[in-house]
This record gives structure tokens, sequence and C-alpha cells, in this order.
């Protein structure tokens, strides 16, 4: 079965014992949301919760927080590590597939214009006590599109419930939605967009990836896919829209015009928006969604969610990806750790070849436009060891590491997420590029202990006779 829209997902997961369907009456009010953490905390299954205080249409929790329901998103085996799901994400995007224009489609099963525009009509939880409000925008993304060159860009940015008709955005420094939104301001132009809730999974892991610029989200989520994404004009924005989308608001961004926003709960285990300056809104024109339509809400918060597994499956493949790009020989493998949210720290594994290839690697990370922004922590690894067998790696710190090896660079773009940095002072950050080599250079090296394969044979088809 091929996945092309939630409810699909909704199917699968369910026939494979990842769904689970909460039947009781939940309220929306943080309670929904302390279910869903303590249920992710326990690598528990998606949840569907089908009775919402208030409300008649579901909402839907932790789709992406474990590997085996990433695997079923992106068409692949159900016993997948992340890295598998890496090289495959690396593979399968190789060849750009555009999005397919359709006629109708089930996201304008119903239309909300004008006065009757309403948000508060679904089911947007608050997450957290001290979250300014309830946002509608968490596990979801912003369709925006560049007025010079057309390039459309699919951005995962949080979406404040400000009021029936006005969504709080949060368009970071530099980020394509920022570059575009920039663009509009010097024409003196509000920016259409729109803000897409509850669609196939895989646009949700491709508008939270860091897909280059100038390359459409939609191409990249039809090769992974491997068929085109359906999408539709909007009703009163010139953007192509996941036909199949659950809830679509479209609206614009003026961007000379502030509202208060914040403060969020975010991945980083931290509140964000404290103290910081007003943001950016959407003006809501239009609200189009299905019938019965089903809500998509991610805890976020602290490690692991589904914000942090999607950004370890996207943000390493697109660092692998584009190491591969520069052509450099010996990279094994590639492992940007869910707890690091995918971002703050890569693991790389290297079969060196030649005096200073390991700082090669190390600098190569650093100098990617994935490693360029927020990456603060490099480590380099021999090829017998995986990047993601964590206790291997500490195990390589620990004894084939040396201080005087790493590599300290004091300045490089930062993200205003970062709680390590003072709120005022989060422009720029300071980076660490770890040696857990063994230096190639060496003519003596430690002599690893190995056991002796005839005795390991032998011990093993003894393994029951033992009792083990």
């Amino acid at each position: 079965m091929q996945i092309k829209d939630m409810r699909d997902f909704i199917a699968m997961a369910e026939k494979e014992g990842e769904l689970k369907r909460i039947k009781a009456e939940v309220d929306w009010n943080l309670e929904l949301s302390h279910i869903a953490k303590l249920n992710e905390e326990k690598h528990g299954p998606a949840l569907l919760f089908e009775n919402v205080k208030g409300y008649k249409s579901p909402v839907i929790t932790s789709v992406c927080t474990e590997t085996r329901r990433l695997a079923m998103i992106m068409g692949e085996p159900l016993q997948s590590s992340l890295v598998d799901l890496m090289r495959a994400w690396v593979e399968k995007g190789k060849k750009s597939i555009p999005p397919k224009w359709v006629d109708k489609a089930p996201c304008k099963e119903n239309i909300m214009m004008g006065d009757e525009i309403d948000l508060f009509k679904f089911p947007v939880p608050k997450f957290y006590p001290r979250d300014g409000g309830r946002y509608f925008g968490t596990a979801h993304f912003f369709i925006s599109k560049d007025p010079e060159t057309g390039w459309v860009n699919l951005g995962t940015y949080r979406a404040q419930l400000l009021d029936k008709n006005h969504l709080g955005t949060q368009f970071i420094k530099g980020k394509h939605a920022d570059i575009m939104l920039k663009k509009y301001g010097a024409m003196k132009k509000p920016m259409p967009v729109a803000c897409v809730i509850g669609c196939d999974p895989l646009l949700f892991l491709t508008g939270a990836a860091r897909i280059s610029a100038f390359v459409s989200e939609y191409d990249f989520a039809g090769a992974v896919r491997g068929e085109p994404i359906e999408v539709i004009r909007g009703e009163t924005v010139d953007l192509p829209i996941p036909a199949t989308a659950e809830i679509v608001v479209e609206g614009e961004v003026d961007p000379d015009a502030f509202m208060d926003e914040g403060p969020f709960g975010e991945y980083t285990g931290y509140y964000s928006g404290v103290g910081t300056d007003k943001r950016n809104f959407v003006k809501v024109n239009c609200v189009t969604y299905r019938n019965d339509p089903i809500f998509w809400g991610t805890t976020v918060g602290r490690a692991v969610t589904d914000t942090h597994m999607t950004m370890a499956l996207t943000y390493g493949a697109t660092l692998w990806q584009q190491l591969t790009d520069m052509k450099i020989p010996g990279i094994k493998a590639v492992y940007c750790p869910p707890e690091g949210a995918g971002r703050f720290i890569a693991i790389v594994s290297v079969k060196q070849m030649y005096p200073g290839h390991v700082d090669q690697v190390g600098t190569a990370v650093v100098s990617t436009e994935m490693g360029a922004y927020g990456l603060k922590t490099v480590i380099i690894v021999d090829d017998d060891i995986d990047p993601w067998d964590i206790p291997r790696v500490l195990y390589a710190i620990s004894f084939r590491f040396q201080p005087n090896r790493c590599q300290i660079i004091h300045r490089g773009r930062s993200t205003p997420l970062d709680p390590s940095l003072p709120i005022n002072a989060r422009d720029i950050t300071g980076r660490i590029i770890i040696d857990a080599t063994i230096p190639y250079e060496w003519k003596e090296k430690p002599i690893p202990i190995e056991l002796d394969p005839d005795i390991v044979k032998k011990v093993q088809a003894r393994w029951g006779e033992l009792g083990l």
C-alpha cells in the first residue's frame, strides 16, 4: 500500500499495530499533549484522539516518533534503521519528480471565507503550561513562492493561534521563507502563504528538511515517493496546495506588520520567544478542509518527538548527500542523533586514506549548507565504528581522542533557538571538530583486541548446550 495522505497512514499504522485510538474524552488544554508526551517517552504508538473536549473532529499525534513509522512513510522495510532510511533518502532523492496539477481535490470539500473564518473551529491543542497560547502549526508546513523566480518552498515555521483569523509566525533569519518575505517587502507587497495541516506525512518530512534553495520540496517528495505529488491551486493564493490535505489556511504576511508571539516550548526542551521582538503574522483570508478533518500536532518539547526524529532523518541525510557531492573519499556513514535534533551534533565514520583526511572531512562538514547553520559539534570516528552506535562512539572518544587534535571554530551562523547562548546573542555560535580516530600517519598503531574467529564459531555452536 502506497501512502498518499494522512488517512492512508492511519490505516497502515493501525494494521501494523503502530496506532492506538483514544476514545475517552480528552481536554485539548494540556491534557492531550501530556498524554502524547508520556506515550512518546515510552516509545508508544501514534495516538488518534477521537473524543477531544468540545470538538467533533480528531487529533493525531506521535506520527513520526519511531523509526518503524518513518520507514512506513517512506515506503521502506519496517525493520529499517534510521541510517538505512538516510541512505534511502539520499538515493531516492537524486531525480526530481515535479508535482501533478489536478482540478478537483478533497482538501476543498469545505471552504470558509471572510467573516465565516474561525480557526477555533479546529481542535488546536495547548501543549505546555507557559506556551503563549494554542499552536495551530506544529506538525505542518507553510507554502510560499519567490516573487522573482517562481521557486516554491515548503517550510516548517511554528504558527500560534492569535485569534480566529490570525496566525503568529517565526520566519527565522536566513530561512527560505524569510528570504522570500524580504523580496516582497522590497516590492511593498504582502507575501501570499498557505499553512497545511494533515497531509501525506512525507510532505511534512520534506517541509522540515534542509532542501537546497531553488529546489521545491514537492519535487523532492515526488522523487522519494516515486510518483508526482498531486496539487491544486489555492482559492485565494496562487500556490500549489496538496490535494489530499486535511486543513489548509490561506492568507498573506505583511513584511512590515507585527504582533506579539510566543513563548513556545521548542524542540530544544526550552521555551523560545521570551523577551524577543514582535513577529510577522498571517492574516487569514480563506480556510479549506476535508469532511471530518484530522488535525495533526506534535508535542515538540524535549527529545525525542516527531520533530527530533524527522530532523535526524532529513538533516542527517542532507549532510550525507552534501558531503557525497563534494567527492570526498572514504566516508562510510553519517549520523545526526535525534537527541541533538539532527542539527547540533554530527558523527561521521571515515576510512582514512591519507594524512589529514580526517581534518578534511571535519572542515567539510561545517562548510556544507547543512553544517553551516547551527551545527556545533562534529565527531569523526574510524570506519570500524558505526556512528549510530553511541557506546562505541564514546569508546572512541575515550581511547582515541586527544584534545590537542580537535579544532575550535569561534564564529559561525547559529540558530535563535539554541538555549546554550544568551537570548540576546544567538546569531553567532562556536564549533568544535573532535578527531576520535587513530591518526593515519602513526607508523605504530594500537593493537586492537579481537576474538579468535574459530573459537567464536565453536562457542556459538555450543550456545544452547551452555544454557545461554
